[in-house]
Protein backbone atom coordinates (compact mmCIF):
# COMPACT_ATOMS: atom_id res chain seq x y z
CA UNK A 1 0.00 0.00 0.00
CA UNK A 2 1.40 3.39 -0.92
CA UNK A 3 1.96 6.07 1.70
CA UNK A 4 -0.79 8.23 0.19
CA UNK A 5 -3.30 5.40 0.26
CA UNK A 6 -2.36 4.44 3.84
CA UNK A 7 -2.75 8.07 4.94
CA UNK A 8 -6.16 8.22 3.23
CA UNK A 9 -7.32 5.06 5.05
CA UNK A 10 -6.09 6.40 8.38
CA UNK A 11 -7.90 9.69 7.77
CA UNK A 12 -11.14 7.82 7.05
CA UNK A 13 -10.75 5.81 10.28
CA UNK A 14 -10.11 8.96 12.33
CA UNK A 15 -13.15 10.67 10.80
CA UNK A 16 -15.35 7.63 11.50
CA UNK A 17 -14.22 7.45 15.13
CA UNK A 18 -14.74 11.18 15.64
CA UNK A 19 -18.19 11.05 14.06
CA UNK A 20 -19.32 8.07 16.15
CA UNK A 21 -18.02 9.62 19.37
CA UNK A 22 -19.59 12.98 18.54
CA UNK A 23 -22.95 11.39 17.83
CA UNK A 24 -22.96 9.31 20.99
CA UNK A 25 -21.61 12.01 23.31
CA UNK A 26 -24.27 14.54 22.36
CA UNK A 27 -26.67 12.57 24.58
CA UNK A 28 -24.39 13.02 27.61
CA UNK A 29 -23.66 16.72 27.01
CA UNK A 30 -27.30 17.86 26.98
CA UNK A 31 -28.16 16.96 30.59
CA UNK A 32 -29.32 19.71 32.94
CA UNK A 33 -28.01 19.94 36.49
CA UNK A 34 -31.30 18.51 37.80
CA UNK A 35 -31.14 15.59 35.33
CA UNK A 36 -27.52 14.91 36.24
CA UNK A 37 -28.30 15.01 39.98
CA UNK A 38 -31.19 12.55 39.52
CA UNK A 39 -29.18 10.20 37.27
CA UNK A 40 -26.24 10.23 39.69
CA UNK A 41 -28.48 9.42 42.68
CA UNK A 42 -30.14 6.57 40.74
CA UNK A 43 -26.76 5.20 39.58
CA UNK A 44 -25.37 5.29 43.11
CA UNK A 45 -28.39 3.43 44.50
CA UNK A 46 -28.15 0.82 41.71
CA UNK A 47 -24.44 0.33 42.50
CA UNK A 48 -25.16 -0.10 46.22
CA UNK A 49 -27.88 -2.64 45.45
CA UNK A 50 -25.64 -4.71 43.16
CA UNK A 51 -22.44 -4.32 45.21
CA UNK A 52 -22.80 -4.01 49.01
CA UNK A 53 -19.04 -3.36 49.34
CA UNK A 54 -19.54 -0.05 47.52
CA UNK A 55 -22.12 1.03 50.09
CA UNK A 56 -19.75 0.09 52.93
CA UNK A 57 -16.97 2.15 51.36
CA UNK A 58 -19.32 5.12 50.83
CA UNK A 59 -19.77 5.45 54.60
CA UNK A 60 -16.03 6.10 55.02
CA UNK A 61 -15.58 8.27 51.89
CA UNK A 62 -14.86 11.98 52.24
CA UNK A 63 -16.52 12.70 48.87
CA UNK A 64 -17.97 10.63 46.02
CA UNK A 65 -17.68 11.29 42.27
CA UNK A 66 -20.56 9.70 40.35
CA UNK A 67 -20.48 9.40 36.56
CA UNK A 68 -23.82 7.76 35.70
CA UNK A 69 -23.20 7.41 31.96
CA UNK A 70 -19.95 7.45 30.02
CA UNK A 71 -20.16 6.99 26.25
CA UNK A 72 -17.13 5.33 24.64
CA UNK A 73 -16.61 4.75 20.91
CA UNK A 74 -13.66 3.96 18.73
CA UNK A 75 -12.39 2.68 15.46
CA UNK A 76 -8.58 2.56 15.86
CA UNK A 77 -8.81 6.05 17.45
CA UNK A 78 -11.37 6.34 20.19
CA UNK A 79 -12.53 8.31 23.13
CA UNK A 80 -15.06 8.59 25.89
CA UNK A 81 -17.05 11.36 27.51
CA UNK A 82 -19.52 11.74 30.34
CA UNK A 83 -20.58 14.16 33.03
CA UNK A 84 -20.87 13.54 36.73
CA UNK A 85 -21.61 14.88 40.16
CA UNK A 86 -19.35 15.29 43.18
CA UNK A 87 -21.23 14.46 46.37
CA UNK A 88 -20.20 15.49 49.86
CA UNK A 89 -22.62 13.60 52.05
CA UNK A 90 -26.01 14.19 50.46
CA UNK A 91 -25.02 17.61 49.08
CA UNK A 92 -23.89 18.29 45.51
CA UNK A 93 -20.41 19.83 45.75
CA UNK A 94 -19.73 20.28 42.04
CA UNK A 95 -19.98 18.95 38.51
CA UNK A 96 -17.24 17.24 36.54
CA UNK A 97 -16.62 15.69 33.17
CA UNK A 98 -14.70 12.53 32.37
CA UNK A 99 -12.77 12.49 29.09
CA UNK A 100 -10.37 9.98 27.61
CA UNK A 101 -8.75 9.33 24.27
CA UNK A 102 -7.12 6.17 23.02
CA UNK A 103 -5.34 4.75 20.03
CA UNK A 104 -4.82 1.15 19.06
CA UNK A 105 -6.72 -1.94 18.10
CA UNK A 106 -10.31 -1.11 18.97
CA UNK A 107 -13.70 -0.97 17.33
CA UNK A 108 -17.15 -0.50 18.79
CA UNK A 109 -19.18 1.60 21.13
CA UNK A 110 -20.43 1.18 24.68
CA UNK A 111 -21.75 3.00 27.67
CA UNK A 112 -20.98 2.44 31.34
CA UNK A 113 -20.99 4.28 34.63
CA UNK A 114 -18.38 4.61 37.30
CA UNK A 115 -18.11 5.92 40.83
CA UNK A 116 -14.91 7.09 42.53
CA UNK A 117 -14.93 7.09 46.33
CA UNK A 118 -12.43 9.70 47.58
CA UNK A 119 -11.18 8.31 50.87
CA UNK A 120 -8.50 10.78 51.95
CA UNK A 121 -8.11 14.52 52.33
CA UNK A 122 -5.19 14.20 49.90
CA UNK A 123 -7.51 12.90 47.14
CA UNK A 124 -10.14 15.59 47.79
CA UNK A 125 -7.51 18.34 47.84
CA UNK A 126 -5.94 17.06 44.61
CA UNK A 127 -9.32 17.06 42.85
CA UNK A 128 -10.07 20.59 44.12
CA UNK A 129 -6.69 22.12 43.31
CA UNK A 130 -5.67 20.38 40.10
CA UNK A 131 -6.70 21.65 36.69
CA UNK A 132 -7.99 18.15 36.01
CA UNK A 133 -7.30 14.85 37.65
CA UNK A 134 -5.79 12.30 35.31
CA UNK A 135 -6.54 8.85 36.69
CA UNK A 136 -3.20 7.08 37.02
CA UNK A 137 -1.42 10.31 38.04
CA UNK A 138 -1.65 11.81 41.52
CA UNK A 139 -3.50 10.02 44.33
CA UNK A 140 -3.74 6.24 44.16
CA UNK A 141 -6.97 4.92 42.62
CA UNK A 142 -7.83 1.24 42.95
CA UNK A 143 -10.31 -0.17 40.42
CA UNK A 144 -12.51 -2.52 42.40
CA UNK A 145 -13.66 -5.74 40.78
CA UNK A 146 -15.32 -8.75 42.44
CA UNK A 147 -12.00 -10.21 43.59
CA UNK A 148 -10.81 -6.98 45.20
CA UNK A 149 -14.25 -6.35 46.73
CA UNK A 150 -14.22 -9.71 48.55
CA UNK A 151 -11.03 -8.74 50.39
CA UNK A 152 -11.91 -5.11 51.07
CA UNK A 153 -13.24 -3.92 54.40
CA UNK A 154 -13.20 -0.71 56.36
CA UNK A 155 -10.08 -1.93 58.17
CA UNK A 156 -8.15 -2.89 55.00
CA UNK A 157 -8.83 0.31 53.03
CA UNK A 158 -5.52 2.14 52.69
CA UNK A 159 -5.68 3.82 49.26
CA UNK A 160 -6.70 7.38 48.35
CA UNK A 161 -9.63 6.40 46.11
CA UNK A 162 -11.63 3.37 44.99
CA UNK A 163 -13.40 3.19 41.62
CA UNK A 164 -16.30 0.92 40.70
CA UNK A 165 -17.27 0.47 37.04
CA UNK A 166 -20.85 -0.69 36.47
CA UNK A 167 -23.73 -0.99 34.01
CA UNK A 168 -21.59 -1.78 30.98
CA UNK A 169 -23.63 -1.98 27.75
CA UNK A 170 -22.51 -2.32 24.15
CA UNK A 171 -19.59 -3.94 22.40
CA UNK A 172 -16.03 -2.78 22.97
CA UNK A 173 -12.90 -4.88 23.36
CA UNK A 174 -11.62 -3.24 26.56
CA UNK A 175 -12.71 -1.03 29.43
CA UNK A 176 -10.46 1.03 31.66
CA UNK A 177 -10.51 4.36 33.46
CA UNK A 178 -6.72 4.59 33.41
CA UNK A 179 -5.76 7.71 31.44
CA UNK A 180 -9.13 9.35 32.03
CA UNK A 181 -9.05 13.04 32.85
CA UNK A 182 -11.65 14.41 35.28
CA UNK A 183 -12.18 18.17 35.17
CA UNK A 184 -14.57 20.56 36.93
CA UNK A 185 -17.35 22.04 34.80
CA UNK A 186 -19.93 24.73 35.53
CA UNK A 187 -23.63 23.96 35.59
Amino acid sequence: MTVTRRTFHQSILVAAAALSLGTLSSQAIGATAEDLNREAAEALQALYKSNPTAETISKKAKEILVFPKIIKAGLVFGGSYGEGVLMKGSTVAGYYNSVSASWGWQAGAESYGYVVFLMTDKAVKYLDQSKGWEIGVGPTVVAVNEGVAKNLSSTTMRDDAYAFIFDQQGLMASLSIEGTKISRIKR
